[in-house]
């Protein structure tokens, strides 16, 4: 039995994955990650690390981050408790669709994840208070790799679902994306 269905979006590579419940009057079984299933739609690496974040506050946003060669990472991410507007931006430079994003609720409910590859900056914001996300990634954190978009810089016009809320002061400092930014090579 199959336990992912995966749906394509407008960008080469990103992916929504719904998982599958299996259930009865006890509850239900979900699983979260099978390396056989997810190598055919673009998981071919191991897991490297698996984080967890919890937001306390409705409006609170996280992101956009990703990570620079040799550390680029795909990530599966999705959403335990509550709800986010969870986004990817394409930031592959060459990519023809370069800067442009998509972006889709998640929520401990709808069982989706969002598997984003290499070459996509991402953030959410949290639609509820007390959320708790669940992050797998193919590559360990590397602060010398790291980097990030502005997630309110105008040229991205992102529609945030809810006015912003708290943010982190580094999330805050990212400056906003100048007309030489060329993206990231893969």
């Amino acid at each position: 039995m199959q336990r992912f269905v995966t749906l394509d979006t407008p960008l080469a590579g990103l992916r929504t994955v719904r998982r599958t419940r299996l259930g009865d009057a006890r509850g239900h079984l979900c699983r979260l990650f099978c390396a056989e299933e997810l190598d055919a739609v673009g998981w071919d690496k191991p897991i490297a690390q698996i984080n967890q974040t919890r937001t306390a506050a409705r409006g609170t946003m996280r992101g956009l981050h990703f990570q620079r060669p040799p550390h680029a990472e795909k990530k599966l991410v999705m959403c335990l408790r509550g709800t986010v507007w969870d986004v990817a931006v394409d930031v592959r430079a060459g990519s023809p669709t370069f800067l442009h994003w998509h972006a889709v609720e998640l929520s401990g409910d709808n069982d989706l994840a969002f598997l984003i590859p290499e070459g996509f900056a991402h953030g959410f914001q949290a639609l509820t208070d007390d959320v708790e996300m669940l992050y797998l990634h193919s590559a360990a954190y590397a602060r010398e790799a790291e980097g990030g978009l502005n997630p309110l810089d105008p040229r991205l016009a992102l529609p945030w679902p809810l006015p912003p809320g708290e943010m982190s002061e580094r999330d805050r400092a990212h400056p906003l994306l100048t007309p030489d930014f060329q993206g990231v090579p893969l």
